[in-house]
């Protein structure tokens, strides 16, 4: 089962664009290293084992890959319109029925609610046909919404509730600070606190990745 570092780790990788074929040559690379050891004492029980080799295989790649044109590369899959407003509303109803912390000045609720109602006017709009944005500009919109919306949440949030979430977070990196830059663990632990308050307001993620 995958923790809530891992899918830190995972949206570290996504967002630095390590590509997929790099994410599972690193893990197949962490582990059959782990195999060779003389001494299995240390158990892999986080993605965050693999990281160090998920980073390698991505520069790998990225030096296999200079001087292929773009036109070379394969395609990307792309999303159903279907799909994508099914997606978008799922995540408006659960918006629109979340109990939110509330501040003197400062309401989650409507802003969750503002933005339940702008993804059901996207998913109406892509349906029609008549607004049908690229995929990029709909992913960048969805994930500054997303980022509004957590802005306000962390806003609202009692500040023992954030420092309990982020000792938690230093719990579970620390046995992996060794193995990654200071630049990747700071956003590992953005994301990890970002994750996990979303988890306990069980508001959901906006971004096509979570389709």
């Amino acid at each position: 089962m995958l923790s809530t570092l891992d899918w830190a780790l995972i949206e570290v990788w996504k967002d630095a664009g390590i590509p997929l074929e790099a994410a599972l040559r690193g893990i197949d690379d962490a582990f059959d290293k782990y195999e060779q050891r003389p001494s299995k004492t240390q158990k892999i029980n986080s993605l965050a084992y693999c990281a160090q080799a998920v980073m390698g295989a991505a520069e790998d790649m990225k030096e296999a890959a200079v001087g292929v044109e773009r036109g070379e590369q394969a395609a990307k899959p792309g999303f159903e319109v279907p799909e994508i407003a099914a997606f978008l509303r799922r995540n408006a109803d659960q918006l629109a029925a979340a109990k939110l912390p509330e501040r003197a000045g400062i309401s989650c609720s409507a802003v969750a609610k503002e933005t339940a109602e702008l993804l059901r006017q996207i998913a109406a709009e892509i349906e029609s046909g008549k607004n049908m944005p690229r995929l990029e500009d709909l992913e960048r919109r969805l994930t500054v919404t997303e980022e509004k919306l957590y802005a306000v949440l962390m806003a609202a949030t009692p500040d023992e509730e954030v420092v309990k979430v982020r000792a938690e977070a230093d719990r579970e990196l620390n046995p992996y600070r060794s193995k990654m830059p200071a630049s990747q663990l700071d956003q590992l632990l953005k994301q990890f606190t970002h994750k996990r308050l979303l988890e306990r307001h069980n508001l959901p993620r906006l971004s096509l990745f979570y389709m």
